[in-house]
């Protein structure tokens, strides 16, 4: 089938390939119990490759393969004995083995533009896993192509969209018809694609019964997310110190008084990066700064407890075995359920957003505050001394439309609802809608903190000002002044977002 150059999609990223020649890769386990975001992350983006599997795992899925096929043989078994959806009450015959490729066929007809690699390869990464939790009833081989698939950074190509929330059919059909060899691979360097691996009528509802893509769109979106709220605190910290800003609301008496373990976190760790005492004495002058300084804590808080909440979610969901049905070979059953179902993924994404939405609309009033002569005893918009000098007033401008879309991202996905299949299949989740709206804000958050990052960086300049030598925050304004231009006239600042975008991964890893 034919194959296309390696893109690696939004994010720039390293083929394995690329990544096992510039040193020692890491590896990760997939082996249907330990999978983490951590572990998607690295193998969607090539930094880690899969271990390999173990022959125990592997015995695993060949006995829920061997136990699914005599259930399929002997008794009526939900698509390999029948048809799917509300062709459930129809007969298929045990020796009609074109009936599961019949089923791809019909259901890859994902449609929009094809997806990222990184995307793609986090679906291959989570179907692996969850097939060796030994529930699908699938063979053996298909494991170990998709593992090959992982290390060799071939991938099929996936089109964007085509689930509702109850299993990630087209993108899967997709990808089953790429590994029996009827849809295209996009491969390192446009090599030949994977070999075709023989699939049967018992392959294929096994097969797409995941919500595999979601999850791993999820996984990313997550792992991008954490990496933007770690970095929006010393983005904050150089603020509040260009504005003098008080340091009381982080007082360790303040959060005992209401102990929720993300605002004490937060707190703590506004302390460490500016070098403030726990017990901090008032500022002179104003009595207390404007909610973008005091509150965040108690906004930022919620949001680090919202990631850990979905992370807890994803941990349980990609290493289920949720295929329906669930193959049970202690029992030589196969029982039909709900368990593809995405409630618990949707609402955790979509309370993430939200409280993601929070922090960055706290992000645009500390911008916003930046601009005030007030607090920070300088020009209107941190301008120069040119005659109406317009300084940063713009990014107000361009964070406030990144902000609008980051909200218009925020909506619960969990609101839609669909009744599909003649009724037989009468509500969604939208959890893969939730997922690629998680994904959306990755890109608009990231924007919105660069504002502030500029300005901030800005303001601490125009009063010559620097943190304290021996704390995080000198860290992070040595690292983004380095960088940052330092020209105060009014020019295009377009350039100075974009490298100040490039900088929050490593203000988050200070």
């Amino acid at each position: 089938m034919p194959s296309r150059t390696l893109d690696q999609g939004r994010r720039p990223g390293r083929t394995p390939a690329a990544a096992r020649s510039a040193g020692a890769v890491p590896t990760v386990a997939l082996e249907g119990r330990g999978l983490g975001v951590a572990g998607i992350a690295a193998l969607a983006d090539g930094t880690a490759r899969p271990a390999a599997l173990r022959a125990e795992d592997l015995a695993c899925a060949e006995a829920s393969w061997t136990t699914a096929r005599r259930l399929a043989a002997t008794g009526r078994v939900y698509g390999r004995s029948t048809g799917v959806g509300a062709n459930r009450t129809e007969d298929v015959a045990v020796a009609d083995d074109g009936h599961g490729l019949r089923l791809l066929r019909s259901h890859a007809g994902a449609i929009g533009d094809p997806l990222p690699a990184r995307e793609v390869r986090a679906m291959l990464a989570v179907r692996a896993n969850q097939l060796l939790a030994g529930g699908a009833g699938l063979r053996p081989a298909v494991i170990t192509a998709l593992v090959r698939a992982l290390e060799t950074g071939a991938y099929p190509v996936v089109n964007e969209y085509g689930a509702v929330g109850t299993g990630d059919l087209a993108a899967l059909a997709q990808t089953g018809l790429a590994l029996a060899g009827e849809h295209p691979w996009v491969t390192p360097g446009g090599g030949p694609a994977p070999a075709p691996l023989a699939l049967d009528g018992n392959d294929a509802l096994a097969f797409i019964s995941s919500n595999a893509l979601t999850l791993g769109q999820a996984a990313l979106a997550l792992d991008g997310l954490r990496r933007l709220l770690a970095a929006a605190l010393p983005v904050a910290a150089l603020s509040l110190l260009a504005v003098g800003g008080s340091h009381e609301p982080f007082a360790a008496p303040v959060v005992q008084a209401r102990p929720h373990p993300g605002s004490a976190a937060v707190a703590a760790r506004m302390r460490e990066l500016t070098g403030a005492p726990a017990r901090p004495a008032p500022p002179l002058g104003r009595i207390q700064d404007p909610y973008g300084f005091r509150c965040i804590p108690q906004i930022h808080g919620p949001a680090l407890e919202a990631a850990d909440a979905l992370d807890r979610v994803l941990a349980v969901e990609v290493n289920a075995a949720a295929e329906n049905p669930l193959i049970s070979v202690a029992d030589q059953a196969a029982y039909h359920h709900g368990n593809f179902y995405a409630a618990h993924p949707v609402l955790a994404l979509d309370g993430f957003r939200l409280a993601v939405l929070q922090t960055a609309l706290l992000s645009a009033a500390r911008l916003a505050a930046l601009s005030e002569p007030d607090l920070t005893r300088l020009r209107p918009f941190l301008g120069d001394q040119a005659p109406a000098s317009s300084g940063v007033m713009i990014l107000e401008y361009a964070a406030g439309a990144a902000l609008g879309e980051l909200r218009a991202a925020s909506q619960p996905a969990s609101l839609g609802h669909a009744v599909l299949s003649r009724g037989v299949e009468e509500q969604a989740s939208f959890a893969s809608l939730g997922a690629r709206q998680t994904l959306r804000a990755c890109v608009t958050y990231r924007r919105v903190l660069a504002c502030e990052l500029v300005a901030a960086v800005r303001a601490l300049r125009m009063r010559s000002l620097e943190p304290e030598p021996d704390v995080p925050a000198a860290r992070a304004f040595s690292l983004a002044a380095g960088a940052l231009d330092a020209r105060m006239a009014d020019r295009p600042l377009t350039e100075d977002v974009a490298v100040a975008e490039g900088l929050l991964d490593g203000l988050a890893a200070l």
